[in-house]
Formats: structure tokens, C-alpha cells, sequence
């Protein structure tokens, strides 16, 4: 090979190379929206937010909370988020937060975690200590226990109560679908002790209603401010169930979560 075709061929292949440098980096893949529900919901809790995701290009998957333990419950979303490629933002809904804060421990694919009138346990705080942390809850009126046939309790809210403790601002005939459709929790799930917050290295998002029967306004305010949230969305007049009530304002935020996510 001559030199002026040893030059020629140089030149070419810094010129495809420049070429190939210029060229604009893709938009990262958008990550994956896992949506955990709590207690006395189920997960069609999270339809018309799923809708919305999906119209504006997210995959949703909502995880079917067994509602038996923190613990045992958080390894069940863990292997949803195992099965998942890619980031995911992780969203829980009141006994959903404590799920979510457990499953996100180990799950380095867990990039956000958004808390829809979800408690955010320190370790070692439970549903029941945080929710009687600031008055204003009625929910222990509410509830109905039925003994399970190996000892403890499960934890209904009686459907003629269930609108006006749960979902005040839902209509009336999708409320008493609700009722009619709740899970219930095991109080032992209720009362367990979280493990490590892992808020306190993942991004966090919280929303909830300031009418919230089941977690006082004054709780979700509290938690919000000590996970140093990313930001805290309170929608006046919102009952526990703003997933259901409010899916606007609860897509806005998790895609919110899921933008800062995919930067």
C-alpha cells in the first residue's frame, strides 16, 4: 500500500469515526412503574392510573400485596422487581409503603420510590405506631377482626363504613365495589417493625389527601418531611383512596419520579 492510500484510508476512518461520535445519544428507556396496594384495596385499586401510564408510554405492572407481613410481603414484590429489566420507580399506597421500603432493600434496580398516602417507616416503626402518631385517624371503628383458624386476626373495614372511612371521595357505586372487593390485612402486618429505611438513599415522592381518614394528613406531612422528599404533592379534600379519586395527580407524580429516574 502506497502512502497517499495509507493517508487516504487514515483520513476515511477518522472521518467515520467523528461521524459516529456526533451522532445524538438516544433517550433512555423508560423505566418500568411497580404499583404495590395496601391494606382493605386490591390491585384494581390502580386501574385508572395504569391507563394513564400506559397512554403516555409506560409498562405498569400492579403487584398483588399478600397483605400477611411486612417482610414476607416485601420478598413477594421483590421477585416481581427481580423479573423486571431495567429501572424501576416502586409505588406503594399506605401498608404498600412500609411493602416498598423493605423490597426496595437488595433491588439495585430500584431507582425511585413515590408513597401514595403511604406510610415511610423508619426501621422499626410499624403501620399501627406511625398511623397513631398524630390524631385524626378513625379507622380502629371502622375495622371488623375475624379470627383466622391458626391464631391472630384479620382486619376488614365494615362496608357500610367503608366510603365514608376510605374513600369519601370516590363515587358511591364504584365505593361500594371497593368495599365489597377489599382484601384484608393481618393485624400481626399492621403491627410489624420495618427493617431498613430505604428512603434514605433512594429518592423519595409522597401525595395524600388532606380529608385521609385512615393516615392522618399530620402523619404523611411528617414522614414527607423527614425523608427530605423530592416533593410532596397534598391535594385538598383527597381521601386515603386519591389513587382511585385523584389518578391525575398521582400519574403526574410517579411519571414525575420516573423522569428523574431516567436521567
Amino acid at each position: 500500500m502506497s502512502n497517499i492510500t495509507r493517508i487516504l484510508a487514515l483520513a476515511a476512518a477518522i472521518a467515520l469515526s467523528s461521524t459516529a461520535m456526533a451522532q445524538p445519544v438516544g433517550p433512555k428507556a423508560k423505566p418500568t412503574v411497580v404499583l404495590v396496594h395496601g391494606a382493605f384495596a386490591e390491585s384494581s385499586s390502580w386501574d385508572a392510573v395504569i391507563t394513564k401510564l400506559n397512554r403516555d408510554g409506560y409498562i405498569a405492572k400492579a403487584a398483588a400485596n399478600p397483605l400477611r407481613g411486612v417482610a414476607s410481603d416485601a420478598s413477594a414484590v421483590s421477585a416481581i422487581l427481580r423479573s423486571v429489566p431495567g429501572p424501576v420507580v416502586l409505588v406503594g399506597h399506605s401498608y404498600g409503603g412500609p411493602v416498598i421500603t423493605e423490597a426496595a432493600n437488595g433491588n439495585a434496580n430500584v431507582k425511585a420510590l413515590v408513597y401514595v398516602a403511604g406510610f415511610a417507616p423508619e426501621t422499626g416503626e410499624s403501620s399501627l405506631t406511625l398511623s397513631g402518631m398524630f390524631p385524626g385517624s378513625t379507622l380502629g371503628s371502622a375495622i371488623v377482626p375475624v379470627a383466622l383458624p391458626g391464631g391472630g386476626q384479620d382486619l376488614f373495614i365494615q362496608p357500610d363504613k367503608f366510603r365514608a372511612q376510605f374513600a369519601a371521595d370516590v363515587p358511591e357505586e364504584q365505593a361500594s365495589l371497593m368495599a365489597a372487593t377489599q382484601r384484608p390485612v393481618a393485624q400481626a402486618a399492621l403491627a410489624e417493625a420495618s427493617g431498613v429505611a430505604s428512603w434514605k438513599t433512594l429518592p423519595s415522592y409522597m401525595i395524600y389527601g388532606t380529608d385521609d381518614r385512615n393516615i392522618p394528613a399530620a402523619v404523611m406531612g411528617f414522614m414527607a418531611k423527614r425523608a427530605h422528599a423530592v416533593k410532596t404533592v397534598v391535594v385538598e379534600g383527597a381521601s386515603h383512596a386519591l389513587m382511585v379519586s385523584h389518578p391525575d395527580e398521582v400519574t403526574s407524580l410517579i411519571e414525575d419520579a420516573a423522569a428523574s429516574a431516567s436521567q
